[in-house]
């Protein structure tokens, strides 16, 4: 095999003996009790700190993503931890397996469906937002497909997260034509399906990503970081406060009721 002459390269960190870098900062004494978790994250994704304003919109929707009560991940961390309570880490990852197109990862697909119809390259360009609008409804119905970042089966007509999401985003000057589509968008969807379809948290923090300009493929992974800590309380409750074995012996009685012999006429 031949021998490589390029060298292995990384732009996030390295430690020494004494040292402890992260992205050209001094870990313990330019990070440590200067930045909180937001800020570290938002460090590593965009090269640099970010501003006063930045910060405030970052952390918001990351704290909106934490937690959202006993949620098909929360049940998977909670089973996941009766089984194997020796294993937290992987009760955490057990939960984060279903973080995709339907839960908390949808935030991925409406920020890649608005980059899709909304290249950065035209922003400021005057683009006709409402023809686009109209334009994506109509695509994603013409394949039976579900508009991303729309519906919710609890919050109707409204997802109480979205307004507030987007009322930080404008107070500290991350509101622009991602957002304003995004809306447009929603209107479009439910006057064509004659459904409440609300902007959910998922479609609303997808925009605003896009308005930070974070790639899409990355968007996921902030539901990934926020949904771990909510993850760990769950799996904290769980250890004092069990559900899950109730959770297991439930399913298995009420299949049995529905399903079972009794349901059907004993076997004669």
């Amino acid at each position: 095999m031949p021998k490589r002459t390029d060298r292995l390269t990384s732009d996030i960190g390295w430690s020494t003996p004494d040292q402890i870098n992260v992205r050209g900062m001094d870990l313990p004494s330019e990070i440590l009790g200067h930045m909180n978790l937001g800020d570290m994250a938002f460090l590593l994704l965009a090269h640099r700190q970010p501003s006063a304003e930045e910060s405030t919109v970052f952390n918001a929707i990351l704290v909106a993503l934490v937690e959202h009560g006993i949620t098909p991940s929360a049940m998977a961390a909670r089973i996941t931890y009766m089984g194997a309570p020796e294993s937290l880490q992987a009760a955490v990852a057990a939960g984060l397996c279903g973080l995709g197109s339907v839960f908390v990862g949808s935030m991925e697909g409406a920020a890649k469906m608005l980059y899709d119809v909304l290249p950065p390259d035209q922003l400021g360009t005057g683009a006709d937002l409402e023809v686009i609008a109209k334009q994506t409804v109509a695509d994603f119905r013409a394949r039976a497909a579900i508009v991303p970042g729309l519906g919710h089966p609890l919050h109707k007509p409204v997802d109480p997260r979205t307004p507030r999401l987007f009322e930080i985003a404008a107070q500290n000057g991350k509101s622009g034509e991602y957002i304003a589509l995004i809306e447009l968008i929603q209107k479009e969807a439910e006057a064509a399906s004659g459904k409440a379809l609300p902007i959910n948290a998922t479609g609303a923090i997808g925009a605003i990503c896009c308005e930070f300009g974070f790639p899409w493929e990355i968007v996921r992974g902030f539901g990934v970081m926020a949904r771990s800590i909510g993850l760990v309380g769950h799996i904290l409750e769980e250890s004092t406060n069990p559900i899950a074995f109730e959770l297991w012996q439930r399913t298995e009685e009420e299949i049995l009721e529905a399903s079972g012999p009794s349901a059907h006429g004993a076997a004669k």
